[in-house]
């Protein structure tokens, strides 16, 4: 594999921006980014309750602990790959069966992000709605415990020497429409660390979480790092009350691990213990029964090859996607033809769901 980073760096100079760089195809990790933004809800019973909370500060502390712990999932094995770019319209649904639901004396919903589950599953979409820049935009929902969220990240990487820097630009809401709460938050950047020898993926950087109507606030920091002594994947938290200078909880511990509480009263407890937590699995509509702009449907010549390591097959697999887009942005700019997104649209610099819950509950009154 030498050679071919070898070749892969050639292509590259320091602080150059990563999206015209062709990556080897053995670094990639079998799955489309759209399907990674899914892990934001690996643990989907964490998300619902923030609606469960009676008390705006209970709301707050519970949409913290989501958050920290939606970044484990997503990143699972030992070595770090990248997940396919999304090529412009591709799309990626699936769901989760929270635990102690039987879905089948449940209603089923009949719209949003997958028309066809129970009304108390948490459903996702993600569309790739721009190709340069490239911007996905995801949304996931609750009907029973009205609850939704929505995201876009534009993703710019940079070539940083041994690393390689994501800087994941955008933010999302978390919308609790039962209080008529939006906590507005943005993402931690994303390294690729040691990429010659052994990769790692650190995340780094500030990220807050402002919700308006309350006052309520958090800083979070996730620590890089340091190149001598000093430990990995460290996260430092501060949650605020309105107007108070002085948060009534810290805490801290690593993204991937545990994470401790220390509350103003003298109270200390595990905030979350990620080693712990319940792995809900995702579920995806078979392949055959997926629209060919489906992240898996799409992808599937890629993920077979790669699985029986047929690398050149793989990459010619992969060629063969990013020429038709090619051919496609081609066509519609000798046409004039402006592209049209799917699923969502913009509003002023966000991404938003064309359907959202609130939406569509406000339709129905």
């Amino acid at each position: 594999h030498k050679s071919v980073i070898m070749h892969l760096l050639s292509q590259v100079r320091l602080g150059m921006d990563l999206t015209k760089v062709v990556l080897p195809t053995f670094i990639l990790e079998r799955r489309s980014l759209l399907e990674m933004y899914a892990d934001f809800f690996a643990h989907p019973d964490l998300f619902v309750s923030i609606s469960d909370q009676k008390d705006a500060r209970d709301r707050m502390v519970q949409v913290v602990k989501w958050y920290l712990s939606a970044f484990h999932a997503g990143r699972k094995g030992s070595v770090a790959k990248k997940p396919y770019n999304p090529i412009l319209g591709e799309i990626f649904q699936c769901h989760w069966t929270l635990p102690n639901d039987t879905e089948e004396n449940t209603e089923l919903v009949s719209e949003g992000p997958v028309p066809w589950v129970s009304k108390n599953c948490v459903t996702f979409v993600a569309e790739q709605v721009s190709h340069h820049p490239p911007i996905s935009a995801f949304y996931a929902e609750c009907f029973n415990k009205k609850i939704q969220f929505n995201a876009h990240i534009w993703t710019k990487s940079k070539f940083l020497g041994m690393s390689i820097g994501v800087h994941n630009i955008g933010q999302g809401c978390v919308s609790c429409l039962d209080y008529d709460e939006h906590y507005i938050l943005t993402f931690p950047n994303g390294y690729g660390r040691s990429i010659l020898t052994v990769p790692w993926v650190e995340l780094g950087g500030e990220c807050n979480i402002n919700c308006s109507k309350t006052g309520y606030s958090a800083n979070i920091v996730f620590h890089t790092k340091p190149f001598y002594g000093g430990k990995k994947h460290r996260i430092t938290a501060e949650i605020f009350s309105p107007n108070d200078k002085k948060s009534f909880c810290s805490v801290e511990g690593e993204w991937n691990g545990v994470m401790y509480a220390k509350y103003a009263t003298g109270e200390n407890a595990v905030f979350i213990d990620t080693k712990k937590l319940p792995i809900i699995k995702k579920k995806v509509r078979k392949l055959e029964d997926q629209n060919e702009y489906e992240s898996r449907c799409l992808w599937k010549d890629v993920t077979f090859n790669l699985k029986i390591r047929d690398i050149d097959a793989a990459t010619e697999a992969k060629h063969r996607l990013e020429e038709r887009q090619r051919a496609e942005a081609r066509e519609r700019k000798e046409k004039e033809i402006q592209w049209e997104t799917r699923l969502f649209h913009e509003d002023g610099e966000c991404w938003v769901y064309d359907e959202p819950l609130l939406k569509r509950l406000g339709a129905a009154k």
